[in-house]
């Protein structure tokens, strides 16, 4: 068993009215996979008591987390099929497909698409601040499909990260959506963690202390009926951003149930897909642009319903 380590909060007058899981994750740093394994185990306690997550907060509690420390060894998976779309010295861009985490949550996780970059490029370990992140230098959501970036040197992993952070990273999406629509658009929508359900977001109020820029660009490339397929370049990251951004002006995404998307059963995901990264190489000093082709399940979505592929998407 890892050790742990006790950790000793006090609601300030600013934070009382917060769910209790909500403070921890922002004062640790827990992802919510882990804090929901703390309240589970009764590691949480609100003024000596077992707390549980949905707990509302009062200025002046005093909180107790205990929090057992996990090894941040990579775990190589080799049985992982990965699919490389480009490699060199420094970068490794790979095809995340649909149902595969992008990394591990917790300590000895293996099918991770981070597993996978260890198995076969072990240097990618070091190459990330947390090894078992495997070089990885973003995510995408576990049931999005589409290309990914890892560095291979921490020397390309600082400045890959650097450039997503100043948004010099070009970041283009593909969905299949339902509502009306124009021809393209700005979303400028601020976004926070929903108060009552953590594993979403929602648009924030104006003002609101936790509210995180959010900006996206849409283009609609074809319609048919009340279906419309777009490609969303996003000018920031946060979590679910493409989702919730196109479910914000009325257009969720086919199998999004979460946000309110129509019901897909025979695709058996929502219609997300990360079709291109562009950057500037950090060792060349090159623009580059890589592209995930559309995976088979999208493209057949699209066949039923009466959509054509869009360009660069044609078969061989």
């Amino acid at each position: 068993m890892n050790p742990s380590k006790l950790h000793t909060l006090t609601v300030d007058a600013d934070k009382a009215g917060q769910r209790v899981d909500l403070f921890i994750g922002e004062a640790l740093g827990l992802s919510r996979a882990r804090l929901k394994r703390l309240f589970e185990a009764g590691a949480v306690k609100v003024n000596g008591r077992p707390a549980k997550k949905g707990l509302t907060l009062t200025a002046g509690q005093h909180i107790a987390v205990e929090v057992e420390e996990e090894s941040r060894e990579a775990v190589p998976d080799a049985d992982f099929p990965l699919t490389v779309l480009h490699e060199d010295d420094s970068l490794v861009f790979v095809d995340k497909p649909a149902g595969r985490p992008s990394h591990p949550l917790q300590s000895g996780e293996t099918g991770t698409v981070a597993n996978a970059l260890v198995a076969r490029y072990p240097e990618c370990a070091q190459a990330s601040l947390d090894a078992r992140e495997g070089g990885l230098c973003h995510r995408l959501d576990v049931e999005t499909s589409g290309v990914v970036v890892a560095a291979r040197t921490r020397d390309a992993w600082n400045a890959v990260r650097e450039a997503f952070g100043s948004r010099a990273v070009d970041k283009r999406y593909l969905a299949l959506v339902t509502g009306p629509l124009t021809d393209e658009g700005d979303i400028d929508l601020p976004l926070r963690h929903h108060p009552r359900h953590p594993d979403r977001v929602e648009p924030a109020p104006y003002g609101a202390e936790d509210a995180r820029e959010a900006v996206s660009k849409f283009t609609v490339l074809s319609r048919a009926g009340e279906f419309s397929v777009v490609e969303v370049k996003i000018l920031t990251g946060v979590l679910h951003q493409v989702r919730a951004h196109l479910a914000g002006i009325g257009a969720p995404i086919v199998g999004d149930s979460l946000y309110g998307g129509r019901e897909a059963p025979e695709l058996g995901r929502f219609f997300l897909h990360a079709r291109s990264l562009g950057l500037t190489h950090p060792q060349t000093r090159r623009n580059m642009t890589v592209h995930s082709p559309l995976p088979p399940e999208l493209r057949a979505e699209l066949e039923r319903r009466g959509l054509p592929l869009p360009r660069g998407e044609q078969r061989d």
